[in-house]
């Protein structure tokens, strides 16, 4: 009798620590409104660059079999414009549908847009809805967007980028309208995050951080009622390593490039330090997260990052290049052993030297040097439906599959 009540004790444990585990399992990448802390790590640790994922609907399929076959739970860049906004409608319509079609993959996999700092003449042909101005207290006006009105007074980066393609400066109001329905038209689409870009760049004349503040407190409010998760995570590039306004962290978590460093005795070779240029590590700012946690230090992500291409490809110490190459085309043009090997020394170097650090993984990006005439990296592994692929599906699934 005795034996068989231990039985039954024992029994009644292990269905109560099973039911704990799937508990666990099930609330890893759970949350509505707001998110807590692990649950925003969670995503972070399996987090990759998608660039233009919901964009092209011709790699949909293909892609998706490969988000799903690593186990991707943040897509990042999945929608953006770089200049071109004439043709933001068309691109909406077409993250919309394909947004749809990843939920049937996987309904937790968070999908990313980007809101750049680059305006150009072509938000000209573009209608102020009447939901930016009522969201700023405004009356309704029957208008464009006025390119010249969200540029810096003072005329500092206008045409940085080309002519008539400028930095927006983040304290006009019109930048404040254009932000805010460039990220409220990404939430309509199907997007419950957007990155950015360089939002330092764009607030040279936001010292205090309030204006960005506004604008992304706005946009929330916008999230909380439209967003499929009643909320919006927003990122940006740091290199003051975040921005806080009277304690309260303006983004959700941080971002920035890896900051790779030449090997000068190891020709191609790179590595990563603390201390190295701008780079993050160490240095993300702590505060009262959006969702209303409080940390020492935000969570955030590294990239391989695109920029451009210099004029010597392949060469030590060109300045503000890793051997002549942005990050990523420098990745690219490493053989497929270094390039596994690489992902699996910076995965380990960035979570040993920083706890709160993440490498967002490489999966679609622009190749600004093309590699054997390819301009675009993926992560893919070679097939019929992705013959360029730079085969690292394996290698980015071990690693994640030995990750504690």
């Amino acid at each position: 009798m005795r034996r068989e009540l231990e039985m039954v004790l024992f029994g009644l444990m292990m269905a109560s620590l099973l039911a704990t585990t799937l508990a666990g399992a099930e609330d890893a990448y759970r949350f509505d409104k707001t998110i807590s802390q692990p649950v925003l790590r969670n995503y972070l640790s399996r987090s990759i660059t998608a660039m233009d994922l919901l964009s092209r609907s011709d790699e949909l399929d293909e892609n998706l079999r490969m988000l799903k076959n690593i186990g991707v739970k943040f897509a990042g860049r999945t929608v953006y414009v770089w200049g071109g906004e004439g043709r933001l409608p068309t691109l909406l319509e077409s993250a919309r549908q394909n947004a749809a079609k990843v939920r049937l993959v996987d309904d937790e996999m968070i999908l990313q847009a980007g809101a750049f700092e680059i305006v150009t003449r072509e938000v000209e042909r573009l209608s102020v809805p009447a939901r930016v101005f009522e969201a700023f207290g405004e009356s309704v006006q029957e208008r464009h967007f006025d390119y010249d009105a969200m540029l810096y007074p003072d005329r500092q980066l206008h045409d940085h980028w080309n002519r008539n393609a400028s930095v927006p400066d983040i304290s006009q109001p019109e930048s404040k309208r254009w932000f805010y329905y460039l990220a409220t038209s990404y939430i309509d689409a199907g997007v419950e995050a957007i990155h950015f870009g360089q939002v330092e760049l764009m607030g040279r004349n936001d010292q205090d951080h309030r204006h960005w503040q506004q604008v992304l407190e706005l946009v929330r409010r916008y999230a909380a009622i439209h967003a499929r998760r009643h909320m919006l995570l927003c990122d940006g590039h740091v290199p003051s390593g975040g921005l806080v306004c009277d304690g309260r962290l303006v983004l959700d978590f941080h971002s920035f490039p890896l900051r790779i460093i030449e090997i000068p005795d190891r020709p191609q070779e790179g590595e990563l330090r603390v201390g190295y240029s701008d780079s993050i590590y160490g240095r993300s700012k702590g505060g009262v997260s959006p969702s209303g946690w409080s940390c020492e230090h935000l969570p955030y992500l590294v990239e391989l990052d695109n920029w451009s291409a210099s004029d010597r490809p392949g060469q030590a110490g060109v300045p503000g290049f890793i051997w002549g190459y942005d990050e990523i085309g420098w990745f690219a043009h490493q053989d497929l052993g270094y390039r596994n090997q690489w992902l699996r020394y910076a995965w380990d170097w960035v979570r040993s030297h920083d706890e709160v650090g993440y490498l967002q993984m490489p999966g679609s990006r622009c190749l600004h040097t093309a590699v054997s005439g390819n301009h675009w990296y993926r992560a893919n592994t070679p097939g019929p439906a992705a013959p360029l692929g730079f085969d690292q599906e394996d290698a980015i699934k071990s690693i994640w599959a030995s990750a504690k």
